[in-house]
């Protein structure tokens, strides 16, 4: 199975870096992409006792012989970046195989300044970003003002393209928000300081897939956000600023839809989320403050709590259908360890009505109250089962019950932190 794609079913904080690594280390992996989002992204990895982070690195950066790329559809700040590689560095990681797409667009200083003030003249209908300048910059590739990775080795294309995505720039700045305008002359000095480094990693990373599927490479798309924060099938406005989901990978790194042979939606035992928006499962009780405290639940990138509900079957439904999953990969079913019974949303009501689907508007998602299904806890620490037999009746009883209600099988099951806290189900 050569294109392999794992992706956010839920809102995000899946545990995608898991399963991402579980894959690179269990079979040869050539190629680990990145395909879109940028450094608001966030995995946790633990390898033989130590915990790393990845933000805008794919996390097959800690996979030894596997070549890490950041793709087209990527944003990327030049500044995060070396900042993500020195600290791996630092920890004695090797981190020379890296590639970066000369088309992925640049976050300059001036995005995440756009982004933050934008967030604060919201106010209360703040959409909940990091304030990293993701969508300032995703905006300005849309509006076709963008500067491209591989503008920054010319320095009169580059001062043109900042030349005129800052002027209309400054003019919001200074006129509705009342902040300085930002220098032309000072984001050139700031983005050519990291030339001579970027300059021996750049390629042409769509000639280098698609070459290396035609080889039989193994190359595994690793997606970043979630299914439920995708622009256009997600909660809009409460969503990132490109297209998390499996089509969005082919546009990402620039292969076809036909290249792809396997979908892996990465899911919770529970759900949660990060921001605004809407969550209908949403426990504002001592069942959510149990989850959050034993699932660890504090963004990796942005140290922001999560937002904490019990597992949502209409959101997995919607997931398998969107992506096209072929299979799931279960994580943190340990966090439930201490539950007596435990919930789950198998339909919403809506004004009266049951409704199975995901509802076809922003205000009748807001309205739906989750109907729920409950479930005989186990109570017992199964952190330390490696085989599906190995997990108390209950908790079998439990994942069939999802794997049923979700559409798709399971492939396999987190029950710890750890690389080898893992149990395959469907191999």
């Amino acid at each position: 199975m050569p294109a392999v794609v794992v992706l956010g079913a839920q809102w995000g904080d899946e545990g995608k870096g898991k399963a991402t690594d579980l894959l690179a280390t269990s079979s040869p992996i050539d190629y680990v992409v990145r395909t879109s989002g940028g450094h608001n992204a966030g995995h946790t990895i633990v390898v033989n006792g130590e915990k790393y982070a990845t933000h805008l690195l794919p996390s097959g950066i800690l996979t030894p012989g596997a070549t890490s790329v950041i793709a087209n559809g990527v944003v990327v700040s030049p500044e995060a970046l070396f900042r993500e590689l020195d600290g791996l560095i630092e920890r004695g990681v090797e981190v020379a195989d890296l590639v970066v797409s000369a088309n992925a667009h640049i976050i300059a200083s001036y995005h995440s300044t756009i982004d933050k003030v934008s967030e604060r003249f919201l106010g209360k209908n703040q959409i909940g970003t990091t304030g990293r300048g993701i969508g300032p910059a995703y905006g300005d590739k849309v509006n076709r003002v963008g500067v491209r990775v591989a503008d920054l080795f010319d320095e009169d294309v580059l001062r043109t393209k900042i030349e005129a995505a800052l002027d209309i720039r400054n003019h919001v700045l200074t006129k509705v928000y009342n902040r300085r305008a930002i220098q032309v002359d000072a984001v050139v000095e700031e983005l050519t300081a990291y030339v001579d480094r970027l300059r021996p990693m750049v390629a042409d990373t769509s000639l280098l897939l698609n070459r290396a599927l035609d080889e039989g490479k193994t190359v595994l798309f690793e997606g970043a956000q979630a299914t439920m924060l995708d622009v256009d099938h997600g909660t809009y406005p409460f969503v990132t600023s490109s297209s998390p989901i499996a089509g969005g990978v082919c546009t990402g790194a620039g292969i076809g839809p036909t290249r792809i042979d396997r979908v892996i939606g990465v899911i919770k035992a529970y759900t949660t989320r990060v921001g605004s928006g809407p969550f209908p499962t949403e426990l504002f009780d001592e069942d959510g403050e149990n989850l959050q405290r034993i699932g660890g639940e504090i963004g990796v990138s942005t140290g922001r709590t999560r937002r904490c509900g019990w597992y949502d079957a209409v959101i997995a439904r919607y997931a398998a259908r969107i992506n096209g999953l072929t299979e799931f990969f279960l994580t943190k079913l340990d966090v439930l360890d201490s539950w007596a019974r435990i919930p789950v949303c198998v339909a919403y009501e809506i004004d009266g009505v049951r409704v199975e689907e995901m509802p076809m508007t922003q205000p009748e998602f807001e309205r739906a109250t989750p109907v729920y299904e409950y479930f005989e806890g186990w109570q017992t620490d199964i952190s330390g089962c490696r085989t599906f037999a190995d997990l108390p009746p209950n908790a079998q009883v439990y994942v069939k019950a999802l794997e049923e209600l979700s559409g798709a099988k399971f492939w396999g099951i987190g029950v710890g932190p750890g690389r080898e806290q893992t149990i395959v189900v469907h191999d």
